[in-house]
C-alpha cells in the first residue's frame, strides 16, 4: 500500500475515532408498525372488555405476563411500549386474529383496513419505518378442527388463502409506500399442529416469492418452527432454564405458569396459559430477531456521515476507487 494510501486511510480512523463520530446515532428505523394476533396485541382486545385479564396475571393488555417481542423492540428503540391502536398507537394487532378473514376479530386484511383510516387522518406512511407482521397460528388452529373451516374444500385450501393473504399484506403496504418488513412464520400448535405448519410454511414461501416490493425494500422473515424448535432442544442457549417446563397435560399445573399460578414472574415456564409464551420466550425471541437482523442497530446521525464521508473520500482519493451502490430486495 503506498503512503498516500496509507495516509489516507489513517484519515479515515482518525475521523471516525472523532467526537463527532461518537455521538448518539439515530435508530434504524423511525417507527414501528404492527399488525397481528394475540403473541402481539398491546391491548386491543383487553380495550374492548375481553380476554387478556389482569386477574389472571396478564400483562397490561398483553396475552403473557411481560411485554412481547415488539414491545421490546419499540423499547429499545424508542424507549416506550408499543400502543394499541384502539389507544391511539400503531399496534393494530388484535388477540384471535387470523391471516384468513374468517373469524369475529379484525383479521389481517381488516386491520390494514383500521391503519388505512389511521392514515386518512393526515397521517403517512413512514418509509423508514418498520412494519411487523404476525399471523397464523390462529389459522392452524382453525385447520386442526374436525372438518375444513367453512368456506373452504379443505385444510389446504383454508391454509393456502391465510398464506396467500399474509403475503398479499406486505404487498398492500409497499404499495402504500412501506419499504421494511418483518414477518413472523406459522407457529406450531400442539398434536398435528407441525404438519399443518410446515404446509402453510410452504404456501407462504411460494407468496413471498412472487411479490413484486420496491427497490431498496427490505424483507425479514422469522420462522417460528425453527425458533421454537431450537429452545425446546436447547434453552440454555437462549438464555431460558436448562429444564424449561413446556405445557404438560399431566402435570398438576398442565405444565404452564398459569397453572401453576406462578406469575408474574413464570421462572422455568415456555408457556404462560397453554397457548401463549411467557415473557421470558419472548425476550428470547426479540434476542434472536435481533441477532439475525440487527434491528436495533442505529444509523449515524447527520452530521457523523458527513465526517464518514470525508474519511471515505480520503480513502477513495488515497486509492483511486469508486464504490458502487447496489439496491435490492434482501430476503432474512
Amino acid at each position: 500500500m503506498s503512503r498516500r494510501a496509507i495516509g489516507g486511510l489513517a484519515v479515515a480512523l482518525a475521523v471516525l475515532a472523532s467526537p463527532v463520530a461518537a455521538q448518539v446515532a439515530q435508530p434504524r428505523y423511525t417507527s414501528l408498525t404492527v399488525f397481528g394476533d394475540s403473541l402481539v396485541d398491546a391491548g386491543n382486545i383487553r380495550t374492548l372488555g375481553f380476554g387478556a385479564n389482569p386477574a389472571q396475571g396478564y400483562f397490561n393488555g398483553r396475552f403473557t405476563n411481560g411485554y412481547d417481542y415488539t414491545d421490546l423492540l419499540s423499547l429499545r428503540l424508542y424507549g416506550t411500549a408499543t400502543v394499541a391502536s384502539l389507544q391511539g398507537g400503531t399496534n393494530f394487532a388484535f388477540g384471535g386474529a387470523r391471516a384468513t378473514t374468517t373469524s369475529n376479530v379484525p383479521d389481517l386484511v381488516e386491520q390494514l383496513g383500521l391503519y388505512s383510516g389511521y392514515l386518512a387522518t393526515g397521517k403517512a406512511v413512514d418509509p423508514n419505518g418498520l412494519y411487523v407482521l404476525n399471523f397464523g397460528g390462529n389459522d392452524i388452529f382453525a385447520a386442526q378442527a374436525a372438518g375444513a373451516p367453512t368456506g373452504f374444500a379443505s385444510d389446504s385450501a383454508f391454509l393456502m388463502n391465510a398464506a396467500t393473504t399474509y403475503a398479499g399484506g406486505i404487498q398492500t403496504l409497499s404499495n402504500l409506500g412501506a419499504r421494511n418488513f418483518l414477518i413472523t412464520g406459522f407457529p406450531v400448535a400442539t398434536g398435528d399442529g407441525l404438519s399443518l405448519s410446515i404446509e402453510a410454511e410452504g404456501y407462504l414461501s411460494t407468496a413471498l416469492g412472487n411479490l413484486n416490493l420496491a427497490p431498496g425494500s427490505t424483507l425479514y422473515r422469522f420462522s417460528y418452527l425453527d425458533f421454537f424448535q431450537k429452545i425446546t432442544t436447547n434453552p440454555t442457549a437462549y438464555g431460558l432454564p436448562a429444564n424449561l417446563i413446556q405445557p404438560d397435560p399431566t402435570r398438576a399445573d398442565g405444565g404452564t405458569c398459569q397453572g401453576a399460578a406462578a406469575f408474574p414472574a413464570c421462572t422455568g415456564y415456555f408457556s404462560f396459559d397453554g397457548i401463549h409464551p411467557t415473557a421470558a420466550v419472548q425476550q428470547a425471541a426479540f434476542n434472536e430477531m435481533n441477532r439475525q437482523f440487527n434491528l436495533t442497530g442505529a444509523v449515524p446521525e447527520p452530521s457523523m456521515w458527513l465526517m464518514m464521508i470525508v474519511g471515505a473520500g480520503a480513502v477513495g482519493f488515497a486509492m483511486r476507487r469508486r464504490a458502487r451502490v447496489v439496491t435490492t430486495v434482501r430476503f432474512a
